[in-house]
């Protein structure tokens, strides 16, 4: 099958890896992330118009900084080093870099030299940019001319337009950067010659057809979780292999309000796969009695989930394929370049399907973000309900009870969560905040209901706006409406006297409270 037309990003362990990629593909043009030191072979299978070299945190000088292979200058395809990506390009080529007199960190003014053709052809002469380093290009390589610069740095962007091998060193892909999907657009159309074609429908046609090549007359078995990628990944399986595709949802109990029924409704009607559907709630909670520690329960709740679906797939008997919803920054995330870091470990880049006796495993989401696996859920027909469903960690309301769990205690967070959705969305607010839940925080308080005492639990609010999840501001909901809500919680939650609204931003506090 041919290659869609595509980039490759080399990875050196810069934080903005995935948003270079994700900008990238915002241009309508399909964008692959590898480590910086990829063999060059691999690089040339993916058929790549363009390269970009990455930022990342190491000093380019030191002996064991992050390399990629010289012979990437040799490919014939335009190249655009960001930040690390741009100094290790001119050392490579025979330039040189090093500590800057004056560091620059956040927005910057960068004053273009040459705007009338090329990489930042139809900027502005002034505009303000992303920077954030401590060394820069100091002696251009032969061919190159400084084609931007700032008080503090001479060469803010370079060009060998013979070659097409481009740097700059602010970073394009962040939104601080005034003008830089328009470079990012320079780049990848007007010099890669890419088209910015690439789309969801395209994508959902190319992968069924991926699947069926894979698959065959095989069995596919997929465990839902009853989160957006699990689903999505049922919706595309079915349409590629139909009801040789059989899903096994695991309720551990731990849900929101509704979300069980309407994970059954769309999977028996409007996808009408092979549903085994097991209610293991007892188990999860007789495991977790006494449980105060979050990851803790983390732990119980992933090696039970594990138990109770390989008893399951066990009663199906032999299938032929495994499938599972392993999305971009899963694959990313569990590390992969030298000089990134392993951000975190994910259920779904593991061992469950050679646990279960499977060698081959389908993956159809494992190219895509987030919000890419959203607009492909509607290009399938998923409900909207089910598609912008509110992020939500595996282990569920869990560990949104912050101490040891009881069945009362999730019906606090289960029903108060209820109310803040409902209430969010008939404000219209629902698209505009990133993510909003409510946690019951384990304090106690006295109050005064209906002229008598009260000692019951707080429940805090929690909603936050971002783009990427790593950072998060406070979301600005109306006071008004923050008092509606807190008034229906406290007046239809059984148990709960307070409410509060967590003000703080990521970083110092993550998302979760756990």
């Amino acid at each position: 099958m041919q290659n869609p037309q595509c980039v490759v990003i080399l990875d050196f362990g810069a934080q903005y890896t995935q948003l270079i990629a994700r900008r990238v593909r915002e241009c309508g043009v399909f964008s692959v992330v590898l480590p910086n030191n990829t063999e060059l072979s691999e690089i040339r299978a993916y058929e790549p118009h363009g390269l970009i070299l990455s930022g990342g945190p190491s000093c380019v000088l030191n002996a064991d900084a992050p390399r990629c292979d010289p012979r990437i200058y040799e490919l014939g395809v335009p190249i655009l080093g960001i930040c690390y990506g741009m100094q290790l390009t001119a050392i490579l080529l025979g330039g040189q870099a090093g500590s800057c007199s004056l560091r620059e960190y956040g927005r910057v003014r960068v004053t273009v030299d040459k705007r009338d053709s090329g990489l930042l052809e139809g900027l502005d002469e002034q505009s303000y940019c992303w920077m954030s380093h401590t060394y820069q290009v100091l002696a251009l390589p032969e061919g190159f001319e400084s084609i931007a610069h700032t008080d503090g740095c001479p060469i803010a962007a370079m060009a060998d337009d013979k070659r097409r091998v481009y740097g700059v060193q602010f970073h394009p892909e962040v939104t601080h950067t005034e003008q830089g999907r328009l470079i990012l657009d320079n780049f990848l159309k007007k010099i890669c010659g890419l088209k910015g074609d690439w789309n969801m429908e395209a994508y959902a046609e190319r992968e069924i057809l991926r699947i069926r090549e894979k698959v065959g007359d095989g069995t596919v078995l997929l465990g839902l979780s009853g989160g957006v990628d699990s689903a999505v990944a049922a919706a595309l399986l079915y349409r590629a292999v139909g009801k040789r595709l059989t899903c096994v949802y695991v309720d551990h109990g731990f849900m929101r309000a509704g979300e069980s029924d309407q994970v059954v409704e769309v999977f028996t009607k409007t996808f009408p796969v092979k549903l085994v559907h097991v209610d293991a709630s007892k188990q999860f909670f007789a495991d977790l009695q006494g449980v105060i520690e979050p990851e803790e329960k983390r732990k119980i709740i992933g090696r039970d989930f594990v138990d109770v679906f390989k008893r399951e797939a066990q009663k199906l008997g032999a299938l032929d394929h495994f499938a599972q919803g392993t999305i971009y920054p899963d694959v990313i995330e569990s590390g992969s370049a030298k000089g990134s870091a392993v951000i975190k470990s994910h259920h779904n880049v593991g061992g469950l399907p050679k646990e279960l006796g499977f060698e081959s495993l389908v993956e159809p989401l494992r190219m895509l973000f987030k919000d890419e696996v959203r607009k492909l859920g509607l290009t399938l027909g998923l409900p909207e309900s089910l598609v912008f469903r509110q992020p939500f960690p595996g282990p569920g309301l869990a560990i949104r009870v912050i101490g040891e769990l009881t069945p009362d205690k999730v019906r606090i967070v289960r029903e108060s969560d209820q109310i803040l959705r409902d209430e969010i969305a008939g404000a219209g607010l629902d698209r505009s905040i990133s993510q909003y839940f409510t946690v019951l925080t384990g304090a106690r308080s006295v109050g005064v209901m209906g002229d008598e005492r009260t000692y019951a639990f707080a429940v805090a609010i929690r909603a936050v706006t971002t783009d990427d999840f790593m950072t998060a501001d406070v979301a600005q909901i109306p006071y008004t409406l923050l008092n509606h809500i807190a008034g229906r919680i406290v007046g239809e939650v059984k148990g709960v006297n307070r409410v509060l609204y967590d003000i703080t931003t990521k970083p110092p506090a993550s998302i979760e409270w756990e």
